[in-house]
């Protein structure tokens, strides 16, 4: 009678750690997907930034040039595509680390 009585609170214990596992599972997923959607975004806005960045970069330096040397705007146009190519290649360096 004892055997009979463990064995049944031994199986609705176990039903019980099943159906925890499996949801905590699907929680865990749903959070695993959560987070990879935020790295994404996040991967997105620094590239963006980075390319923004070099940009701006650029162009100060050849505005400052162009006072400094009396050529505006010829300096600050000609830097553009410097600050350009900057931006691609700080792009296509991080997303070929990730």
């Amino acid at each position: 009678m004892s055997d009979d009585r463990d064995s049944q609170a031994f199986e609705q214990r176990l039903a019980a750690a099943e159906a925890a596992a499996q949801g905590g599972s699907a929680a865990d997923s749903a959070h695993k997907s959560a987070g990879a959607a935020s790295q994404a975004v996040s991967f997105a806005m620094r590239l963006g930034v980075e390319l923004v960045a070099a940009m701006v970069i650029a162009v100060v330096i050849g505005w400052g040039l162009d006072r400094l040397l009396h050529t505006t705007p010829w300096l600050m146009v000609a830097m553009v595509p410097v600050g350009m190519a900057a931006g691609l290649r700080n792009i296509f360096r991080a997303a070929g680390r990730s």
